[in-house]
């Protein structure tokens, strides 16, 4: 592999095309079959951004696309009523499917209602449909309101568990861009935090208010939730503006960014229109690679110790 890698030719800045083709082929060649390590435990993370526009869906199901070809179990929530990341998937998501709506609001065990995947075996998906969106309304009468999606995604795993069946690596709950119920129980569900943000002007307006409502579910509902990890997403490296932010972000938060960034791309905005991710619609785009290097760098990462496992935290709150 070092020897096909060092073949391709060198270029210099002078064919800026010419070299762009060559560093996406060297870095496909360096990402593309490497494995990826699992996770001990089921690991929950929660995509969020109160700022609407930054790929929040885009990011959660190219990640877990990549994850699920590098040969993990990838489960995919969707809590936003838009249903981006059900069609994105290639899953069902008309208003007589099961979703997410019946198992907030009627009980319903997510096993029931999860569907797989078409294209990218090892993945599964949740839908959203039309209901979820009038969950907002009917959670706030409902008894433990906030930890409802904690308590199924809790019932699940021990289920499985208890079947002798393998649980999920990676759980995605895909978050509407507004604080509501529906997000405030993907916050109280999760351990992790991924945060997209966009390379554009406004890039960290609401990150501060976002952080500061994480802090008080920390406090008051979810002691183990934590920002993990944040992607810098639609970066034109040829602006001197997405360098400026990016430099900006990672001087704000230089423990949680990830080093690889997602550039603006063609494919990744027409991928979900044929009902599928990136990684299946172009796997060796520009925006397929970057979405591979940054679930790689995901999976490498360390995992803070939880203060208390996902399997029981349901019946303790």
């Amino acid at each position: 592999m070092a020897r096909l890698v060092s073949s391709l030719p060198q270029v210099d800045e002078t064919t800026p095309l010419a070299r762009e083709v060559a560093a996406d082929a060297r870095r496909r060649l360096s990402l593309q079959g490497r494995p990826l390590p699992r996770p001990a435990r089921t690991r929950v993370l929660t995509v969020a951004n109160q700022k609407g526009g930054v790929g929040k869906t885009t990011t959660t199901v190219n990640l877990a696309a990549a994850l699920a070809q590098a040969g993990a179990r990838v489960l995919v929530l969707d809590a936003d009523p838009q249903g981006n990341a059900s069609t994105a998937l290639g899953v069902e998501h008309h208003a007589e499917v099961a979703g997410l709506y019946d198992v907030l609001v009627d009980g319903v065990p997510l096993e029931d209602v999860l569907q797989e995947c078409p294209d990218v075996p090892g993945l599964a998906c949740v839908p959203a449909t039309i209901d979820l969106a009038g969950a907002e309304i009917e959670l706030v009468s409902m008894v433990a309101r906030e930890t409802r999606l904690r308590s199924a995604v809790a019932g699940y795993l021990a289920r499985r568990a208890s079947a002798g069946e393998a649980p999920p690596d990676y759980v995605f709950v895909d978050c509407p861009p507004s604080l509501g119920l529906l997000t405030l129980n993907a916050f109280v569900c999760a351990e992790e935090v991924l945060i997209p943000i966009q390379c554009e002007y406004y890039a960290l307006e609401g990150v501060s208010q976002l952080l500061k409502n994480i802090s008080m579910i920390t406090q008051h509902l979810n002691p183990v939730l934590h920002v993990s990890s944040i992607l810098l997403t639609m970066f034109d490296g040829r602006t001197r503006l997405a360098a400026q932010v990016a430099d900006e972000v990672r001087t704000h938060f230089p423990r949680e960014v990830l080093t690889t960034t997602v550039p603006r791309s063609v494919r990744v905005s027409e991928a979900p229109s044929y009902g599928q991710t990136v990684m299946t619609y172009d796997p060796g785009s520009s925006g397929a690679l970057s979405y591979l290097a940054a679930a790689q760098e995901l999976a490498e990462r360390p995992v803070r110790p939880a203060e208390q496992d996902l399997t029981t935290s349901g019946s303790r709150r």
